[in-house]
């Protein structure tokens, strides 16, 4: 199956139902009030973690979510119902960015956990909610507030416990296949894998490990080349690296410079990539020459401070002994302390929603951004003298005509909030 590992999605909440604006007309009852129902909130988008979905490729096909309008509300105050929620299943290990701002969303990394990455509006109210001692019989309902949509960027990131980093054709494919069910394409050329083949390894009857193996590493990947960040990105998130080389050196390589120069390449990349534990595993132990360069890399582990296993992935030689010590290593595993650079998770609470900023776009006009000011213009029906009474109250308590005078509005000159347009007047 192809593994896709990066996608770009549109999702779009349901928008609120609109409020009702209507009068109890019933017999005996000469002068009934209003009596407005509300209108149903917009149904939410939401990720949720799929445990029988280990890529993005779903996405290529179907890019676009929309989750349903909530209901308007009716007369006798009567509510519109809610929207259900659309769920949308993605794999473990994806991280959800808006394409707009580049802030992460979410991290969805547990089987189950879900994420709302749109939210429905909230549906409008209906007459009746507007009836005070100073208005008994409102005329007016506010419409349904815009459910949020947004692009989206989604990325995988492989959430196997080892992951497998090396040259091309060192053997990590390999390996992969002799102690696992999966079967990567395996030939004698470089980047055979270029997509991250996950294998189940079993310790014993009741233990097991998802081990990687990931794309081969080339110098340069830390800046993009070859397949450098794709590559780098599904090591991030493993507990332990075997460090693959290729120790007969046949293909004019030296095993021990080869470690050195996919450690800086880790380096560059993440100061946290490059702390994590790693075991120097030394393949193709079945040809002489291998046994010549054999000192050289027990060297290299003495002075690394690191495990080193000799083994041959084409006759098996030293592979259960790898897979038992990797086994055990992880169940003593302690997960690292949170650092700095976790992926931060954006919280829109700490945004104030009352905050309003005003410029001027490049024709002179100006524009009016804020959260709490946008809903309203789009809430409110302007073409109903108590509603536009009401919005202009709004506006002078919120001092919006102070500050444009202060950024030196004239007469007749264009106010823009969201997608409304007006001609500021005195």
């Amino acid at each position: 199956m192809q593994f896709i590992d990066r996608t770009k999605v549109i999702v779009k909440a349901g928008d609120g139902g609109h409020g009702k604006s209507a009068f109890r007309r019933e017999k005996f009852v000469p002068k009934g009030g209003p009596a407005g129902g509300d209108g149903g909130r917009g149904g939410d988008v939401i990720f949720i973690v799929d445990q029988n979905m280990n890529t993005l490729l779903d996405f290529r096909y179907h890019r676009k979510f929309a989750a349903e309008n909530g209901e308007n509300g009716d007369i006798k105050n009567q509510y519109g119902a809610n929207a259900p929620a659309c769920f949308v299943k993605v794999p473990p290990g994806t991280i959800v960015k808006d394409e707009a701002t580049g802030e992460v969303l979410a991290d969805l990394t547990e089987i189950g956990q879900q994420a709302v990455v749109a939210k429905g509006g909230r549906g409008g109210r209906g007459n009746a909610k507007f009836a005070n001692s100073a208005n008994r019989a409102p005329t007016f309902a506010e419409f349904g507030e815009p459910g949020e949509s947004k692009r989206l960027i989604l990325e995988l990131k492989l959430l196997a416990d080892v992951g497998l980093v090396g040259y091309p054709s060192v053997g990590k494919s390999s390996l992969v296949a002799s102690c696992s069910a999966a079967r990567p394409e395996i030939a004698e050329y470089h980047f055979t894998t270029i997509t991250p083949v996950l294998g189940v390894v079993k310790t014993d009857y009741e233990k097991s490990f998802v081990m990687a193996d990931i794309p081969g590493l080339i110098e340069g990947a830390a800046d993009g080349v070859g397949l450098g960040h794709d590559f780098l990105r599904h090591v991030e998130r493993t507990k332990l690296i075997l460090h693959l080389v290729d120790a007969s050196g046949l293909e004019g390589r030296d095993p021990v410079e080869d470690y050195y120069k996919i450690n800086v390449e880790l380096k560059k990349y993440s100061e946290k990539i490059a702390r994590r534990t790693q075991i120097l595993v030394a393949n193709k132990m079945d040809l002489p020459e291998a046994q010549e360069n054999l000192p050289r890399l027990r060297e290299l582990a003495e002075k690394e401070g690191m495990k080193l296993f000799p083994i041959s992935a084409a006759t098996r030689e030293g592979v259960a002994e790898l897979i038992a010590y990797v086994g055990e290593w992880l169940d003593n595993y302690v997960p690292e302390i949170e650092t700095e650079d976790e992926v931060k998770v954006y919280d829109e609470n700490k945004e104030d929603p009352e905050k309003i900023t005003i410029k001027r776009d490049i024709s002179g006009d100006f524009v009016v951004s804020g959260k709490a000011l946008e809903k309203l213009v789009a809430m409110t029906n302007f073409l109903n003298d108590e509603a536009l009474r009401r919005f202009q109250y709004i506006w002078r308590i919120k001092g919006i005509d102070e500050k444009l005078k202060a950024r030196g509005i004239k007469e007749g000159d264009t106010v823009h909030i969201g997608s409304m347009e007006f001609e500021w007047r005195e």
